[in-house]
């Protein structure tokens, strides 16, 4: 028996199979103690399993990592890097977020400038050493670790990605002498040195609040999960009892175990939102459907994203205000959802969100909450009946919405003719806030709405499906059987996946001419994949291995990611990948130049058990 939970916002989603059916179970969530809410779950599941059930194994999709950063909770961090670039952090791009902004506050480096240690090393652009690394120089830093005292510690070197033996030298020594380290040459071997350190700072960041919850869950849930006894092959009688397996959804689409997702959390930033993608393209294939857009609403925030076949990632994406170029799902996130709170602001405009009222204390007409949801609005109008929710188990307190909305708008002094306009008006901002974020995820990549379905799930989705799919005019709906756990199941149908990268920075024309360079390095990426699967248990029938290209024009700063479909683990080339990077170009930026030359910067194996 295998357990899928989604911890969300307000509610957390457990979703198994019992006498060959699918069940779900939604208890509340716990934000002060995210591990509670999965035991309770799980301990439901278990009651409502039979009693002869096999090992369970339990597969979690987690928002810790994600509210960790957000509101600044990680752990003491330390940087260190080659003297003279420690303020990488701070420096970072000369782009801005917002160009006329003249009071802009940048956001805070995880690490401030009193914990953040240049080491005397040098390698060159090629890997090679410059500056030895030398014995006294990692005593010394050893040294000065010991005086900041931190919970983690963040290792980033110039040019690591190339030459990783002075980063494994001073990760070594941290280690033996006790010390949490995240390694970018082990988080991110490639290049861009803001974007690598970054994410290794992150990663390091996440790691202490990460790996006590995951113990505190590993610990808790093994209680509660039967063990079972493997037979020994050689014998008739069975080895030690083994604890049931944890595993953890990545932001990539795949599953990890709990000790790697402990050790690297920084791949679990948007793991409740990867489930909800992989559940709708689930759904998508069921209903035969080849171009899709998943509208995942839940009770803090609506999560949307393409589906036309093969997964979208992203080595690019922004997470409150930080880079993070580990590999994630294309997902466009807005905190417009059941639990975000109506208000007016300075000027009397109604805006909807992004501070929601999760699930303490909960949108008014769950009984305790007091300013005005979404879910209110919806329960005024009558859209969510009299019955009450998850099967009238849930009852709901509509005369009280009514009365706190009734106060919010005579407050305001705001002219709405009565409550049942007010809240039309959530639910039209809340619509609109919702389109533009479809808008960026089709529209602004080159691909229109009206030729796509919109899967709508999450506890809200349903709602404003119609509404949504009329507005960009889409060709149709589809909900999804218990679209409310949509996210959940699809962390359960997950596949265990690596992803591997290696920074190349070549000529495409000249891999093209002579392809068994190319082939070379797919081949080692692939015999790395076929390792770290095996490692995990997966025999070579059970394996399989996605090649894709980061390919740009030379002089960009940015890169697409091609496919290379027709490479097997041999490493043989029969693909046109430069022709298709054109075409991509072309797709995401109306224009492509044929008689450019055309660079390969990472080549990348995703590899699935």
């Amino acid at each position: 028996m295998r357990i899928a939970i989604d911890s969300g916002g307000t509610f957390t989603d457990c979703v198994f199979v019992r006498d060959g059916k699918l069940q779900i179970i939604k208890v509340a969530s716990r934000p002060d103690a995210p591990a509670q809410a999965i035991v309770e779950a799980v301990h439901l599941a278990v009651a409502n399993a039979s009693t002869n059930s096999e090992t369970h194994d339990l597969v979690c999709g987690t928002t810790v990592g994600t509210n960790a950063l957000l509101e600044r909770r990680g752990g003491r961090v330390a940087l260190i890097t080659t003297v003279g670039f420690e303020d990488v952090l701070e420096i970072g791009r000369q782009a801005r977020a917002k160009l006329y902004d003249l009071f802009l506050h940048k956001t805070e480096p995880l690490a401030p400038s009193s914990r953040r240690l240049g080491v005397k090393e040098r390698l060159a652009s090629d890997g090679s050493i410059v500056q030895p690394l030398s014995v006294a120089e990692i005593s010394h830093l050893l040294r000065q670790i010991k005086k900041i005292n931190p919970e983690s510690v963040a290792l980033c070197l110039l040019f690591s990605f190339r030459n990783s033996l002075h980063e494994k030298r001073i990760a070594s020594q941290l280690r033996a002498a006790g010390y949490a380290v995240s390694v970018s040459h082990e988080i991110l071997p490639e290049f861009r040195e803001y974007e690598r350190t970054s994410t290794t700072v992150i990663n390091a960041y996440l790691v202490p609040v990460m790996s006590s919850y995951l113990r505190d869950t590993t610990v808790r849930v093994a209680a509660l999960l039967p063990h079972q006894a493997r037979k020994n092959s050689r014998k008739s009688r069975p080895q030690s009892s083994t604890a049931p397996r944890v595993r953890v959804m990545q932001s990539n689409g795949g599953i990890i175990s709990a000790d790697q997702a402990a050790r690297e959390p920084v791949r679990t930033i948007l793991s409740g939102p990867a489930g909800g993608v992989i559940g709708a393209g689930h759904a998508a294939k069921l209903g035969r459907l080849d171009k899709c857009i998943s509208f995942d609403m839940g009770g803090t925030s609506t999560d949307v994203a393409l589906l036309t076949g093969e997964l979208r990632t992203t080595s690019e994406a922004m997470v409150v205000g930080l880079p993070v170029a580990v590999p994630m799902l294309e997902i466009h996130t807005v905190g417009a959802a059941g639990g975000s709170i109506a208000r007016f602001d300075e000027g009397g405009a109604l805006r909807v969100g992004p501070d929601s009222a999760g699930a303490v204390p909960g949108p008014v007409c769950y009984g305790r909450g007091m300013n005005p949801t979404v879910t209110d609005a919806h329960a005024v109008l009558g859209h969510l009946g009299n019955a009450g929710l998850l099967g009238g188990s849930f009852s709901l307190n509509i005369p009280r919405a009514r009365a706190e909305m009734l106060r919010v708008v005579k407050q305001s002094g705001q002219q709405f003719h009565s409550v049942e306009a007010f809240a039309q008006g959530i639910i039209a901002v809340a619509n609109a806030v919702m389109e533009k974020a479809i808008r960026v995820i089709s529209v602004e990549r080159g691909h229109d709405p009206r030729d796509h379905t919109l899967i709508a799930f999450g506890g809200a989705g349903g709602l404003h499906a119609c509404d949504l799919a009329a507005a960009l005019e889409m060709r149709g709906v589809l909900i999804p059987v218990f679209p409310g756990g949509l996210s959940a199941l699809g962390i359960l149908q997950a596949d265990v996946v690596k992803e591997l990268s290696r920074t190349v920075l070549l000529p495409a024309e000249e891999l093209l001419e002579e392809s068994q360079q190319l082939k070379n390095i797919v081949k080692r990426l692939g015999d790395e994949a076929m390792r770290v699967l095996h490692a995990e248990e997966f025999s070579p029938d059970k394996m399989r291995f996605q090649y894709s290209l980061d390919m740009r024009y030379l002089g960009q700063a940015y890169e697409l990611n091609i496919p290379l479909s027709a490479v097997g683990h041999t490493g043989s080339v029969g693909h046109d990948f430069i022709a298709a990077f054109h075409r991509a170009h072309e797709m995401r930026y109306g224009y492509h130049h044929r008689n450019k030359r055309v660079e390969i910067v990472n080549v990348r194996c995703r590899a699935i058990g």
